[in-house]
């Protein structure tokens, strides 16, 4: 009742008592399991935060995958996310986010290699968030590759001014061209000193995003201090503002944070969550199992256990929320090529579930 209360001050129509799911296990004794993806055959690529990267074949788990780069585990490091190339049916290629050590600590990397059957080869790292730190969390590391471009989301290593700080990769957005070149076209790409990677900045530690399909939108969400997490669109340039402006506040004393909730110049969000439910995996739903959810954002909250259903009218955001805690943490969340809304639970037996009407 709180939490309903408090989504009508925000502007959102919430609902807690959403029609029933099916769920059913697919797969479980996935150690941490962050990212899933399906293969043009419908097999399902998993990997596991602890350097593991797996293929799930008509339920059944493959063994580990050979010629992965060198990661770094720890805290919130590891292997995190996979995409495949829009081409994979022709040229194998899969991409990963992945946690490495270096000079002055850990950063966020990104590489390519050719799947061939349960080997990777031809390995090819295409990015290194510089400059490396020691702390081990706020990594981001979500990937989304369309037909021209790779981009990659970036947390701000812990460290809040380095996302205002253009001459530093972390809290931002990242856009390369698939072979990890830098387009002529990225908004600071003639700026002396500025890293020219950098597409958009501002961000605390973004852990899910999706283009939809059929608008070509890019939906980006970041987990914010205590309370604060956003949805936001991915625009060229610009700054969403943290640690300067947020919705959160300080842990624990609950002080401000910055200015406050807006500042000229500053993107706002289209939705945040107060209090915090710490999204994970997003995508956009299209498919025939559930009719009336087309065009709506899914996602996972890793807090309250969710599965999280946005549906944007015209500005007002109608969330729906399932599940309520009884699998765990939701790490990620995939339509599939079936249809149906497939999770991966984050915990050290995680589960592939699948979910159905």
């Amino acid at each position: 009742m709180i939490l309903k209360f408090l989504s009508v001050l925000l502007g959102v129509l919430y609902s807690t008592n959403p029609l029933a799911l099916s769920v059913h296990e697919i797969v479980n004794g996935l150690d941490h399991p962050w990212a899933l993806e399906f293969l043009p055959d419908r097999r399902i690529l998993i990997t596991e935060r602890k350097g593991n990267l797996r293929i799930i074949d008509n339920g059944q788990m493959s063994k580990p995958i050979s010629g992965l780069p060198k990661i770094s585990t720890g805290g919130q490091g590891g292997l995190l996310d996979v995409a495949i190339d829009p081409n994979f049916s022709n040229n194998k290629y899969i991409y990963l986010a992945y946690v490495a050590q270096g000079s002055g600590g850990v950063s966020t990397e990104v590489g390519r290699g050719r799947l061939l059957d349960t080997k990777i080869t031809a390995w090819q790292t295409l990015f290194r968030l510089t400059p490396k730190t020691r702390p081990h969390y706020h990594f981001g590391a979500r990937l989304i590759l369309d037909s021209r471009y790779l981009y990659i989301t970036l947390g701000d290593r812990g460290k809040r001014g380095r996302a205002q700080d253009l001459e530093d990769h972390a809290g931002s957005v990242i856009r390369l061209y698939h072979d990890g070149t830098i387009p002529a076209d990225n908004p600071f790409v003639k700026a002396k000193k500025l890293k020219p990677e950098i597409f958009s900045y501002g961000h605390r530690n973004i852990q899910g995003a999706v283009k939809d399909s059929k608008t070509g939108i890019i939906w980006l969400h970041e987990h914010g201090p205590q309370g604060g997490d956003e949805l936001n669109l991915l625009k060229k340039g610009k700054n969403y503002g943290w640690p300067v402006i947020t919705y959160g506040k300080e842990y624990g004393i609950g002080l401000k944070i910055g200015v406050g909730t807006h500042k000229h110049g500053m993107e706002q969000p289209t939705h945040y969550w107060v209090p915090s439910i710490a999204p994970s995996g997003m995508d956009i739903y299209y498919g025939k199992q559930f009719p009336t959810w087309n065009g709506d954002i899914l996602l996972g909250s890793l807090k309250f256990g969710l599965l999280v259903r946005l549906s944007i009218n015209a500005g007002t955001v109608k969330e729906t929320r399932y599940l309520h805690g009884k699998y765990g943490r939701i790490r990620d969340v995939k339509v599939g090529p079936d249809g149906f809304v497939w999770l991966l639970t984050d915990k050290k037996n995680g589960q592939l579930l699948k979910i159905a009407p």
